[in-house]
């Protein structure tokens, strides 16, 4: 067969291909005979409403000199890790804002980071495609740097999010521009199972988030620059669980939503989605009316009972949504207020 012939036959398979999926999604439309909002709309419940005084500021962690790009809590809630392009991650007591941990990267590209389970360790990556473990309890060097303890070596891209799995603190998840994801054993810093790459149900571009479930830690959710979120099982690490389509722009963002069977994403498309894991139904969209350029989704994440939805745009400006009534109910910008 010569190469003209292949690539006729490769563009009438993708033409087949855009078309099943078309018909895939008009079938799910059919069967949505509504969202979340309609159905509350129609039980007469109606949004919550926020006070100037509700929500305000308490903290303002200053400290570096260049782009936060990603920070985390531990369990407790009492510290935060951010990671900046300064080069550098600081541990911060959130109770009383001071820095208990200045950390010097030896890449400065950093562009996640993680707290342990336990609290005593923290990983990070970036642009060296390593994922870098920090004990906190550990001495610093002569130069009063704390040393890297494990260095997790494999990806072949940038290293796009880590997280370590609740209440293991031996094994970390982390997502990649090579298109994978990984689960690792830390104490060893060897490669447990790679999500994605060579297996054809694997994303087809670069994956910049995962989240972990918090009520199975077995499952875990991931976002990518192909426009789908993909469900896995670390169990079975051959195939996808369950691939997520809706999006019309790169998921910058994942989140499983508390109650462990619904996760949301954050997209490049100016929308956050709300889907349903066990049967892949996208159950809501929260976009805003804008008459010019929508701004890009940067980062989600849900309040503890789940009614609320805080999203972090590309224009600097953070809402909170009323994820039953999928309004915008407050804008925490300082231009707003």
């Amino acid at each position: 067969m010569s190469v003209a012939e292949l690539k006729k036959r490769h563009i009438a398979a993708t033409a087949t291909v855009n078309a099943l999926r078309e018909q895939l999604k008009q079938k799910r439309i059919l069967l949505l005979d509504t969202d979340v909002a309609g159905y509350a709309r129609s039980q007469g419940r109606t949004p919550v409403s926020f006070g100037p005084t509700d929500l305000v500021c308490c903290r303002t962690l200053q400290g570096h000199t260049g782009k936060v790009y990603s920070l985390d809590w531990t369990s407790e809630k009492n510290r935060i890790v951010s990671a900046s392009q300064d080069g550098r991650l600081i541990v911060w007591n959130s109770l009383t804002s001071q820095k208990t941990h200045a950390i010097k990267l030896p890449c400065a590209w950093v562009m996640t980071c993680a707290f342990s389970p336990n609290g005593q360790s923290v990983a990070c990556g970036g642009l060296d495609s390593i994922c870098s473990i920090f004990n906190l309890n550990s001495p610093n060097d002569k130069d009063g740097n704390l040393t890297v303890s494990r260095m997790l070596s494999g990806h072949k891209g940038y290293v796009s999010s880590c997280q370590y799995v609740p209440d293991e603190d031996t094994h970390l998840i982390t997502s990649s521009g090579d298109q994978t994801c990984i689960l690792w054993d830390v104490t060893t810093a060897q490669r447990l199972s790679v999500f994605g790459g060579e297996f054809p149900s694997g994303h087809t571009a670069d994956v910049l988030s995962v989240s972990i479930n918090g009520s199975n830690s077995k499952m875990f959710v991931s976002g990518s620059c192909d426009a789908t979120a993909r469900l896995w099982d670390t169990r079975i690490a051959s195939r996808a669980v369950r691939t997520f389509h809706g999006h019309e722009g790169d998921v910058s963002t994942v989140k499983f939503f508390p109650d462990g069977y619904r996760f949301g994403t954050g997209s490049d498309d100016g929308t956050c989605r709300l889907f349903d894991m066990r049967t892949g139904h996208q159950l809501q969209v929260y976009h805003q009316q804008h008459d010019g350029e929508v701004p890009l989704v940067t980062s989600i994440a849900f309040s503890i009972s789940g009614r609320l939805l805080f999203v972090g745009y590309s224009n600097g400006d953070c809402y909170v949504w009323d994820t039953l009534m999928a309004k915008d109910i407050y804008c925490m910008s300082s231009t707003a207020r």
